[in-house]
C-alpha cells in the first residue's frame, strides 16, 4: 500500500496545474482582464504553457541531482498541461494568416507542433510501440518546444524581458545537468560493452 503521500500527490498536481485557468475564469467573470481581454487570455495561456513545460523538464534533473523519483511520477501530467493550456485559444485560420508575416507566431507555432506529437504518444502504448529510446529521443522535441517558446516571448514582448530571460536560464541549467549526468554515465557503460 502506498503511503498517504504519494496517493495524493497526482490530484494535488493536477489542483495545482489547473488552478491557473480557474483564476483565468474567475477573472474573466467578473470582468477583470482589462481592455483586450483575448489578448490578455492569450497571453496568460502562453505563460502557463511555458512555466508548465518548465516543470515537467524539470522533473528528471531532480531526480539526477537530489534522487527525488516524485517527479517522474507526475512528468507526463505536467506535460499533457502544457500542451493543453498551448492548444487553448488556438486559432489555425489566424496562424494561417499571420505564420509568415509575424515571427513570433511562426515560432509559437513550431513550439505547439513540437509538443502535439509529444502529447499524442505520451502513453505507455505509445511507449511500447515506439520502443523506449526512439520513444525518449522523440520526447527530447521538449527542450526543442522550450527554447521556441522562449523566443516567441521574446519577439512578442520586446520589451518585458525578465520572464523570458529566467525561463531560458532555467531551460538551460536543466538541459546542462541531462547533459552532464549523460557524459557521466557514459565512461561506465563504455565499461561494460568492453567487459562484456
Amino acid at each position: 500500500m502506498r503511503p498517504k503521500g504519494d496517493r495524493l500527490l497526482k490530484p494535488l498536481v493536477f489542483l495545482a496545474a489547473a488552478s491557473p485557468l480557474l483564476w483565468l475564469a474567475g477573472r474573466a467573470l467578473r470582468g477583470a482582464l482589462g481592455p483586450d481581454p483575448v489578448a490578455e487570455v492569450l497571453n496568460r495561456l502562453g505563460l502557463y504553457t511555458l512555466v508548465l513545460l518548465l516543470c515537467s523538464l524539470a522533473c528528471t534533473p531532480l531526480q539526477l541531482v537530489l534522487r527525488w523519483k516524485w517527479p517522474l511520477r507526475v512528468r507526463r501530467m505536467l506535460g499533457l498541461f502544457a500542451f493543453f493550456y498551448a492548444s487553448q485559444g488556438l486559432d489555425l485560420a489566424s496562424i494561417g494568416k499571420d505564420i509568415v508575416k509575424r515571427r513570433f507566431v511562426t515560432v509559437g507555432f513550431a513550439a505547439w507542433c513540437c509538443l502535439f506529437p509529444l502529447a499524442v504518444t505520451s502513453t505507455q502504448g505509445w511507449v511500447k510501440r515506439l520502443g523506449f529510446r526512439r520513444w525518449k529521443a522523440l520526447h527530447r522535441l521538449a527542450y526543442l518546444a522550450g527554447v521556441l517558446a522562449i523566443f516567441h516571448f521574446v519577439w512578442r514582448f520586446k520589451t518585458a524581458l525578465l520572464e523570458p530571460v529566467i525561463a531560458g536560464a532555467t531551460l538551460f541549467v536543466l538541459l546542462a545537468i541531462r547533459l552532464i549526468a549523460r557524459r557521466a554515465t557514459a565512461p561506465r557503460l563504455g565499461a561494460k560493452v568492453s567487459a562484456e
